[in-house]
């Protein structure tokens, strides 16, 4: 499972110029889901996600959660793109849509349950993301290199 992590002060996403959802301050999630990827990672990079301190609040660095701050998911399978050969991007460490979806929600789902306000985008749909960076602040998870 791979992520990019943009610190936000806002984020918009919108499908066929239809917006989807909106967020404030808090953090815009890219989401990549690959065939190796399983609940466990779902529950770790959850745990990273929310303990992350990469806010400020008073003077000091704080979480998501002591900001009060929402998170908008997208799923992303483009982050698992190969590109080491030829001219096009090969995507087989992609997971398939079926699995790919019900780990998104899983995550998802871990999210909410932690009591983070979590909006998301269109799975599997074309989007248009319109957000503006606080910082910018970016970060990439992989549990593959990261969690284990």
């Amino acid at each position: 499972m791979k992520i990019v992590l943009q610190r936000i002060k806002r984020c918009s996403v919108f499908s066929n110029g239809n917006l989807i959802n909106k967020i404030g301050k808090g953090a815009l999630i890219l989401l990549g889901i690959s065939k190796k990827d399983t609940l466990d990672d779902v529950v770790n990079i959850t745990k990273k996600i929310l303990n992350l301190r990469i806010f400020t609040s008073g003077g000091k660095e704080v979480t998501i959660k002591e900001i009060s701050g929402e998170l908008m998911v997208v799923s992303q399978f483009t982050l698992h793109a190969k590109t080491d050969k030829g001219r096009r991007p090969s995507f087989d460490l992609a997971a398939k849509r079926e699995m790919a979806k019900i780990m998104y929600d899983a995550f998802v789902a871990e999210l909410i349950r932690n009591n983070i306000t979590t909006k998301t985008g269109c799975f599997g749909k074309e989007m248009e993301i319109t957000l503006t960076n606080d910082g910018p602040f970016t970060l990439i998870i992989d549990t593959e290199n990261e969690l284990n």
